[in-house]
């Protein structure tokens, strides 16, 4: 599971071949003392072992969503729900899990992309008896 920690990271960071989008380029927001990172991929850019061991189906037509929650450079627990909405509004829950690693904590979901076209997150995270909202457009292409 090291190694998914680590990929998960890396793609927050890097993963940039499936969206072409004009949110914050460092993709987080700053809560007060608390930082949530925020990326989109497609699930073909995972290997078979890391979807595996993350419970995710590598698919040309699903995304992934990863989120972690940090204070003071620490990860943090939160709950973490939100929706992606396609053109015509048409909205689909993000089903988030939790998984903690050697140090790690991260929330991941899945969710369709059946053609290329922007989409709109909202994304709630409750740390404590705060809840934020991150909105962001992205657009989303199929993988190949």
């Amino acid at each position: 599971m090291g190694r998914l920690a680590l990929f998960v990271l890396t793609a927050c960071l890097s993963v940039t071949a499936m969206a072409a989008d004009a949110i914050k380029s460092d993709r987080q927001e700053q809560f007060g003392d608390t930082t949530v990172h925020y990326n989109t991929f497609n699930s073909t850019y995972l290997t078979p072992e890391v979807a595996k061991a993350a419970q995710l189906t590598r698919s040309k037509n699903q995304g992934v969503i990863n989120i972690s929650v940090m204070k003071d450079g620490k990860p943090q627990m939160a709950q973490v729900s939100g929706t992606v909405k396609d053109l015509t509004s048409q909205s689909v829950p993000l089903n988030f899990r939790q998984i903690t690693e050697q140090g790690a904590i991260y929330y991941i979901a899945q969710y369709p992309v059946p053609q290329q076209e922007t989409r709109t997150f909202e994304i709630k995270v409750q740390n404590g008896d705060k809840i934020n909202t991150i909105n962001f457009n992205q657009e989303l292409f199929p993988g190949e």
